[in-house]
């Protein structure tokens, strides 16, 4: 009997990578298999009945959805808030964000955009798009389809707006994007946002010096004050300020380093009722961590701030706590204050 030629280059089995349902690849190992079908079972006629409602609420490629939010906006909302089937998501937020009627009034100016037209933050993008959700499969491959489209999407609106450009936090929300959309879908939904088609334009979170982003934690260091006045005043002992922790949560609405079904369920919300969750989220993070919080000094309470327990990260419970939070009128108080403060011409150093 012949023995087999082993030939030493010859490559072994290739053994498949673990994902989870978005895409991501898993460091480790989650329930057995028995367990993830059992759970599967159990929640499949509750989300059949759940699209159902949302097919029929938006009907045939969304062409019922704005009569439906003029009816039962109270509807909408907490269907939203309860979170979007991920089937359908990607139309959803086309809808609720205003990019559908853009894209259908601009036929053609994407691919203008791509083709033939050039930018100075090409270089930029190039060496950041291997740093945009490096463990999910679509954008794993160097130069794979994946990485191509966000390069696309993330060119074309340097372009398209050459005063904002390209800043590197903008790869995260253009890629949580293309997840669920088109290249063209996810260009003119990040048009909508920074350009506020529907909510607060978002381009000051990227202009030079962010000043978006420096009212914002201006803010929410105010109501952190206000809703937790003892973890405030923690805060201010210890020198935190929302800058060593709160940029990336509005810079990237959650997107960056926040588990990826907690993410989708801001995102539902964010979009449909605008960057206040954003604030209501990070007030329930701190709220449901506060007893632990408070006892931290400064190096462990940096580490806290951005390494959240993975209890506080179910959207089922950290969600319900946020709503709960009102902060509209005071966004409206303390934004006026911040533009008061900016206003003001700097004092003069007292002769002596």
């Amino acid at each position: 009997m012949e023995s087999k030629v082993v030939d030493e280059n010859e490559e072994g089995p290739v053994v498949p990578m673990r994902v989870d349902r978005f895409g991501f690849v898993k460091q480790e190992h989650g329930p057995t298999e028995g367990l993830a079908r059992s759970r599967s079972a159990f929640e499949y006629q509750r989300d059949e009945r759940r699209i159902r409602k949302w097919r029929k609420m938006i009907g045939v490629g969304g062409s019922d959805w704005k009569q439906y939010v003029r009816r039962k906006p109270h509807v909408v909302k907490r269907r939203i808030r309860k979170g979007i089937p991920d089937c359908l998501r990607g139309l959803v937020w086309q809808l609720i964000s205003g990019s559908r009627d853009l894209l259908l009034l601009n036929p053609g100016v994407y691919e203008q955009l791509v083709i033939y037209e050039t930018s100075a933050s090409e270089l930029d993008i190039i060496r950041d798009i291997s740093r945009t959700f490096p463990s999910h499969v679509f954008f794993q491959q160097r130069h794979g389809p994946g990485q191509r489209s966000l390069y696309n999407v993330l060119k074309a609106f340097s372009v398209f707006d050459r005063d904002v450009g390209y800043v590197q936090g903008m790869g995260f929300v253009a890629g949580l994007l293309l997840l669920y959309m088109s290249e063209e879908d996810a260009f003119w939904l990040l048009v909508a946002l920074l350009k506020g088609a529907v909510h607060t334009p978002m381009e000051g979170m990227y202009l030079v010096g962010l000043p978006l982003v420096q009212q914002y934690l201006f803010q929410f260091d105010h109501l952190v004050k206000e809703h937790m006045p003892k973890l405030g005043e923690h805060f201010s002992q210890e020198m935190i300020n929302p800058s060593m922790y709160a940029s990336q949560w509005f810079i990237t609405v959650f997107s960056y380093s926040f588990p990826f079904h907690l993410a989708l369920r801001i995102w539902d919300v964010f979009l449909f009722e605008g960057v206040k969750v954003v604030f209501k989220v990070g007030l329930a993070l701190l709220k449901y961590c506060h007893d632990d919080l408070v006892k931290l000094p400064f190096e462990k309470l940096i580490h806290a701030l951005r390494n959240f327990p993975e209890d506080a990260m179910n959207p089922d419970i950290l969600l319900p706590m946020a709503f709960s939070i009102k902060v509209s009128k005071n966004l409206v108080e303390l934004k006026q204050e911040y533009e008061q403060q900016r206003l003001k011409p700097p004092e003069s150093p007292v002769k002596q």
